[in-house]
C-alpha cells in the first residue's frame, strides 16, 4: 500500500477515514445487515488497503458505496436470491421501526432507489452531490431522483392521512360556516 516513507502521512489520513466508522455501522444496521459491525469492519478495511481512491475532502461517499457492494455480497451469500431489491425495500433495520408508523409504513412502500435517495440525504446527512457520488451517478440524475422520492413520499402520507381521518376536512369546512 504505502512506502515506509510515506506510512505516517497515511495512517493519519486514515485516522480521518476511521472516524467515520460509526456511521457506516449505523448505515449498514439501517439497511437490515445481519452483522453491521463486520459490514464496517470490512469497508475500513478496503479503505485502508484502497486509501489512495478514498476521497480526501469527504470520504462518506465512497465509504457508502463500498458498504452498499458487501451489503449486497451479504444478502447474496445470506441465500437471499429472490432479489435483492426486494430484500433491501421489505427488511428496514430498526430505525424505521422507530419512526411514526405512518411515516414508516409510507417510506417501506417506496421502491428500493426512491428510500435510497431519501435516507442518503435524511439519516447519513449527505448533500445531493455526495449522495449521486456514493450510488454512482450525476448530480443532476439524483435530484430528480430526490424530488421524484419526495413527491412519492409525501403523495402516501397524504393517502394515509385522509384514510386515517376522511372526515377532517369537511369537518373544518362545516365548522367555519
Amino acid at each position: 500500500m504505502t512506502s515506509e516513507i510515506d506510512r505516517p502521512a497515511a495512517e493519519e489520513r486514515f485516522r480521518l477515514v476511521f472516524a467515520n466508522l460509526g456511521v457506516i455501522t449505523a448505515y449498514a444496521r439501517r439497511r437490515g445487515s445481519h452483522d453491521p459491525e463486520a459490514i464496517a469492519a470490512e469497508v475500513m478495511t478496503v479503505a485502508w488497503r484502497r486509501l489512495s481512491e478514498v476521497p480526501t475532502d469527504d470520504p462518506r461517499p465512497w465509504l457508502y458505496a463500498t458498504a452498499r457492494n458487501l451489503l449486497l455480497a451479504e444478502a447474496r451469500r445470506a441465500g437471499q436470491r429472490a432479489g435483492i431489491r426486494e430484500r433491501e425495500g421489505t427488511t428496514p433495520g430498526p430505525e424505521l421501526d422507530e419512526l411514526d408508523p405512518v411515516l414508516g409504513q409510507a417510506l417501506r412502500s417506496l421502491s428500493h432507489q426512491d428510500q435510497e435517495a431519501l435516507l442518503l440525504v435524511a439519516w447519513e446527512e449527505l448533500k445531493p452531490r455526495e449522495a449521486a457520488k456514493s450510488l454512482g451517478i450525476n448530480p443532476a440524475a439524483f435530484r430528480v431522483r430526490l424530488l421524484r422520492a419526495r413527491r412519492r413520499l409525501r403523495s402516501r402520507l397524504e393517502n394515509a392521512e385522509q384514510e386515517r381521518h376522511p372526515a377532517s376536512l369537511a369537518q373544518l369546512d362545516v365548522e367555519g360556516t
